[in-house]
């Protein structure tokens, strides 16, 4: 569990990182793009890539966050105290008889 945790920290870490660092550069490419409408053919495919690390970084968060919910859910079964209740429920019936 503690290797699983160091991976979804570092994880996060980068997928901040990487978010930062595309936002940096779309908002650059938005400011370069707004001096001269001509210049929108020119860098559009780069702002395109742009938005796809953006896009992959919301779906990692989201594979990150079904994890973690997925570890977090208590496991099912049989709790000390429904094992106590059916024991003495199965005694109960065995005193009738």
């Amino acid at each position: 569990m503690k290797n699983l945790e160091e991976y979804i920290e570092k994880a996060m870490q980068n997928i901040h990182e990487d978010r930062a660092a595309a936002k940096a550069l779309l908002t650059e490419l938005m400011l370069y793009i707004r001096q001269a409408d001509e210049r929108q053919k020119e860098v559009g495919m780069i702002a395109a890539k742009y938005l796809e690390t953006l896009q992959r970084s919301n779906e990692q968060l989201v594979k990150i966050s079904a994890i973690v919910q997925k570890n977090s859910k208590p496991t099912e079964g049989i709790t000390d105290r429904d094992k106590q209740d059916l024991f003495d429920l199965i005694q109960g019936e065995e005193s009738e008889e």
